[in-house]
């Protein structure tokens, strides 16, 4: 019998004392899974769970040179190890997690991609999000996930092939987002199909429509509020959206081509 996801919400935060807006995304989670068990994990909890139970990553989790990496390698490893459901503060449920726990690993689609690695290399013209995600304990997806953060830090060569094609002044935020944010999660998941099969990924009814990108499923909504990116100058941001909206639009035309759905490795997945 295939393993389930435990009924287990895990989150981090830099503090217990939450803004009010993460008290409300706590508060919606709990109220919709009462039955699941809550883990909140502060800054100083994050430490010590990576030290005693992954000390052989400690020394590369506080190497990370950005915040949002260390926050990313912690909830891969959190989830692997606990098992469960991982959810950012700023993510907000219409209906509760009960029928997911039926799939061994629940990942949601994020959005189109704007790399041209994941679309050249991989035909993958997507990406999965990492703002929330589900698995059992010990899910190899996710320990390859996990494999990989590992190798981007120490095989930055390795990295190189998701950088091409991005402007070098925008390059720092696509770092973090293709050495341990969704650019990694999303290429773990082209690199192996045998694991891929066993992910259940969230996809909307049309992945073109950019209304339904950053949904889990069905089931909630990342409001995007806690955003990590570095804001920089009003000119540097001014051509990175320019940047950004043009090579979408590109992509966007390529992506339509292919239609409204995805076909993706056969196995445990559903649209929900």
């Amino acid at each position: 019998m295939p393993l389930q996801i435990p009924s287990r919400i895990i989150q981090t935060a830099k503090s217990r004392r939450l803004p009010l807006l993460e008290q409300a995304a706590v508060a919606n989670l709990k109220g919709l899974n009462p039955d699941f068990e809550h883990r909140l994990f502060d800054d100083a909890e994050v430490n010590a769970f990576v030290q005693a139970e992954f000390p052989q990553h400690f020394n590369l989790f506080q190497s990370f040179p950005h915040r949002i990496q260390k926050y990313d390698f912690f909830r891969y490893l959190a989830v692997f190890r606990l098992g469960g459901f991982y959810f950012d503060l700023d993510v907000f449920l219409a209906r509760g997690l009960d029928e997911l726990r039926a799939h061994s690993c629940v990942f949601p689609f994020e959005e189109l991609t704007l790399n041209r690695c994941l679309r050249c290399e991989y035909g993958m013209d997507w990406e999965l999000g990492n703002y929330a995600f589900g698995a059992a304990p010990g899910h190899p997806f996710l320990g390859a996930v996990i494999s990989n953060c590992v190798k981007a830090q120490q095989q930055p060569e390795w990295v190189q092939p998701m950088m091409q094609g991005i402007p070098k002044w925008f390059q720092p935020e696509f770092e973090v987002l293709n050495t341990t944010g969704p650019g990694l999660v999303s290429r773990t998941f082209a690199e192996h199909p045998e694991l891929a099969k066993d992910v259940a990924v969230l996809f909307p009814d049309d992945v073109c429509n950019h209304e339904t990108w950053h949904h889990f499923g069905n089931f909630g909504v990342h409001v995007m509020e806690g955003s990590w990116r570095n804001r920089g100058s009003y000119l540097r941001r001014r051509l990175g959206n320019l940047w950004e909206s043009w090579v979408a639009r590109r992509g966007l035309e390529e992506s339509r081509r292919l239609g409204k759905t995805r076909s993706v490795p056969a196995g445990d997945r559903q649209n929900l």
